[in-house]
């Protein structure tokens, strides 16, 4: 698997905001991020959110948002549109659900799928969400510390 972008953003922008306006929170892209055993990217509207928190970092593959862009016709957007974590290319994600897995010397557990919510219609383009059913990422929790670069 190799790490292709790395985002975070102090605040949310989608989540808890139904019924009201998306939030305005930046999304950061950057080369490195510090990954906190049980809590979750230092920096990140998640850490320390919750215990034992099932998206303490997020994955999302860029081969999926690819594929998603181009059955939309969607060419203006960036793979953070999706607002996960770690932008990745090589792998099936949904393979790492309920597995243990090491990246760059950090390991992590899939958690879950991350599900893609009618957000995802205006923040890539309107069919995105129906686009993204079984393929919106994954949700992962750190078990172990460490610094995630990007890939060279």
């Amino acid at each position: 698997m190799m790490v292709q972008e790395l985002f975070i953003s102090p605040g949310h922008n989608y989540f808890g905001h139904h019924g009201q306006p998306p939030g305005e929170h930046v999304l950061v892209e950057v080369d490195a991020v510090e990954c906190v055993a049980g809590r979750g990217i230092r920096g990140d509207r998640f850490f320390d959110y919750q215990a034992n928190y099932k998206g303490q970092i997020t994955f999302f593959s860029i081969e999926v948002f690819r594929d998603v862009c181009k059955l939309l016709g969607v060419e203006d957007r960036s793979p953070g549109a999706a607002r996960r974590n770690v932008v990745t290319r090589g792998i099936d994600l949904n393979y790492l659900v309920g597995r243990r897995f090491m990246l760059q010397g950090i390991e992590f557990e899939g958690v879950c799928e991350c599900k893609p919510c009618y957000w995802m219609d205006s923040a890539i383009g309107p069919g995105a969400e129906q686009a993204l059913q079984g393929r919106g990422g994954l949700r992962a929790r750190i078990l172990s510390d460490g610094v995630l670069h990007l890939s060279e």
